[in-house]
């Protein structure tokens, strides 16, 4: 056996193991939330249920279960999160067209600002910001959770770097035809960088739909809770002691995200084969 092709099944025993330690996990939430309490609790490695039973599901959607409101989390988390992507997206792209190919005045100082701005944690801008919509009334509500979200200097930076690589003799081209600045950025440049937008709403929707620090200080109506800050409320509450509802619980607040994933992966591969082609 030659040396690469050792090193090729060493690669993979070590990518297989690594990916275990990821599965595992998963599908012991997966068959959990088919379990009973009982068996849930009892002691051992017992990953495949005894027998399977829906009733964790049907305890989190009855009616007469006021303490867990699976669909409105759902429903809170999902607005929060398209509405925020969707914010992001269309001002990111724009501001760094503006960036790359307009003339800015003090563009140079935007973009210093903007990179320093990336170095600072969000944590040191929590009080601040809680402050600021708390004087304006807003706690409580949808604009608490979105208006903070409504552009990200790293997709800024990340658009801004992209364009730099992207070839003007197209761009200019559209302009002897008479297209005008809006057109150009409409019509050539946004379906020329799709894999790159795709990856920033992926990402920007991953990390709304995760986001827990925020929403729990600044939402305490059950009806306006996200699907994260509820999940870690019936952890230290009702299903403290039930890993069934529990895990039935984390199992459904996933799959949104997994369908995103699934159709965004395409535009993801061509992300990265395109950042890697210089």
């Amino acid at each position: 056996m030659t040396y690469s092709k050792r090193k090729a099944i060493s690669a993979t025993i070590v990518a297989v193991l690594i990916s275990l330690l990821f599965l595992i996990p998963t599908v012991w939430i997966l068959l959990t939330a088919f379990k009973t309490d009982a068996e849930a609790l009892k002691g051992g490695v017992n990953f495949w249920p005894d027998k399977f039973t829906l009733e964790n599901f049907r305890y989190l959607f009855a009616a007469e279960n006021y303490e867990v409101d699976v669909v409105g989390w759902l429903k809170n988390t999902l607005v929060v999160s398209i509405v925020g992507t969707v914010l992001v997206v269309i001002i990111d792209s724009m501001a760094a067209y503006a960036l790359a190919r307009l003339n800015v005045p003090l563009k140079k100082t935007i973009l210093s600002l903007i990179v320093a701005s990336m170095l600072v944690p969000g944590v040191i801008t929590l009080l601040p910001q809680f402050l600021n919509f708390a004087n304006a009334g807003l706690l409580n509500t949808y604009a608490v959770m979105i208006l903070p979200v409504t552009a990200s200097t790293t997709g800024v930076f990340l658009l801004y770097q992209f364009l730099l690589s992207f070839p003007q003799a197209i761009e200019e081209s559209a302009y002897l035809d008479g297209a005008t600045k809006w057109q150009i950025f409409w019509y050539v440049v946004l379906p020329n960088v799709k894999p790159m937008v795709v990856t920033l709403a992926v990402t920007t929707f991953i990390g709304l739909y995760n986001d827990f620090l925020w929403p729990l200080v600044t939402i305490n109506r059950n009806q306006l809770k996200t699907v994260t800050v509820g999940v870690a409320n019936m952890m230290s509450g009702s299903l403290q002691v039930s890993y069934g509802r529990l895990m039935a619980l984390s199992l459904l607040s996933s799959i949104p995200m997994v369908i995103v994933f699934i159709v965004a992966q395409k535009q993801l591969v061509k992300a990265i084969t395109h950042t890697g082609i210089k």
